[in-house]
């Protein structure tokens, strides 16, 4: 049974656990807000959905609950932070921030991260700049590897995500935020805990038969976007976001699911582009105003009701989650309960 809960309920229980693990609450509010937004926007495999995981890896000692964020390298248009193995959420708001400020002096600006963790989905750093006029662009190594190099069999690549948000003036802003592979493994693991197959297509097994079951997720790995060309997009990515930030790629990289106890040192990617470098912002959103109309107008192929943009489903979840609140899974709720008793803190 499917159950609703108001966006600012779960951004205060989110909160309460978050600081009963230890963590500031002015931090604990920070990443709260960002979580319960995954969640608004519908991104379940990112919200909430993680808290049980982030809490066993905090008490595990895997997660720095006080980290401090040190900028080893800080130039006019760049910087990279050491994260000090805090929660992604934070380092990642915090490289966002940097962006933007410095993007309003020189432009553009680049901002990576390195000893890091997850934090959650690719879109919420994205549309940060976009609120402000800008363009904002993220890339990630995921947290684990789910995928090999094309043709290959050893899981050396993640799903490596890339977002870009285009601010807009009267339609929602364009959102692109995607995985390198067919489906996020988040994707996976919700259909796992709502008892739902997978569709062919997202996973193929050793043998390179369809896999369905998100059950035996373990027993295969996820397919890229494009066949070699989603391979090659995840390869760069985690080349920009990785090793250029001398942060884990290939084997390096831990699995955030399986393991509780290692430092991850996950590396992100932050671009901040300043619109009135190029053009006045109003215009600039205005003619984005103008690309929705054409592609929104455009003809459609037979049986096709409507053809939609980046981000419009995401505006369009948002709107009726603010509305009618975000729907909880009864599994996902139960371990919600167990938390809060775990953690001693008051329940949804």
């Amino acid at each position: 049974m499917t159950e609703t809960v108001a966006p600012t309920d779960l951004q205060a229980f989110i909160a309460r656990c978050l600081e009963a693990c230890g963590m500031p609450a002015p931090d604990a509010g920070t990443v709260a807000e960002l979580m319960a937004r995954a969640d608004l926007m519908g991104q379940d495999g990112h919200g909430v959905f993680r808290l049980p995981m982030y809490v066993k890896r905090i008490r595990a000692g895997g997660m720095n609950m006080t980290p401090r964020f040190q900028r080893l390298s800080d130039r006019p248009a760049t910087a990279l932070i050491d994260g000090d193995d805090g929660m992604g959420h934070l380092i990642m708001h915090h490289a966002t921030e940097l962006a933007m400020q410095k993007a309003r002096k020189t432009g553009v600006a680049w901002v990576g991260a390195r000893h890091s963790n997850h934090a959650g989905p690719a879109s919420l750093y994205a549309m940060m700049p976009a609120r402000e006029n800008m363009i904002g662009l993220y890339l990630a190594v995921g947290s684990a590897n789910h995928m090999p190099p094309w043709g290959g069999t050893e899981m050396l690549l993640s799903t490596n995500p890339i977002a870009v948000a285009v601010p807009s003036q009267d339609y929602p802003p364009i959102v692109l935020d995607m995985a390198t592979t067919v489906a996020a493994y988040g994707k996976v693991k919700t259909a796992a805990q709502r008892g739902e197959t997978m569709p062919e297509g997202w996973m193929i097994d050793r043998t390179g038969q369809p896999l369905t079951d998100p059950t035996r997720s373990a027993e295969g790995f996820l397919l890229p976007i494009g066949g070699p060309k989603g391979y090659g997009l995840s390869l760069i990515f985690g080349v920009l976001a990785g090793v250029l930030n001398g942060a884990a790629f290939g084997r390096d990289v831990v699995d955030f699911n399986a393991d509780s106890t290692t430092t991850t040192n996950t590396g992100h990617v932050i671009l901040a582009l300043d619109i009135s470098v190029f053009a006045d912002p109003a215009r600039f959103r205005a003619d984005i105003d103008d690309v929705w109309r054409q592609m929104k107008s455009s003809a459609r192929m037979p049986g096709v009701e409507e053809i939609r943009l980046p981000g419009e489903r995401l505006h369009r979840v948002t709107q009726e989650r603010q509305k009618t609140g975000i729907p909880l899974p009864g599994s996902l709720g139960a371990k919600l309960q167990e938390l809060a008793t775990e953690l001693g803190v008051a329940p949804l």
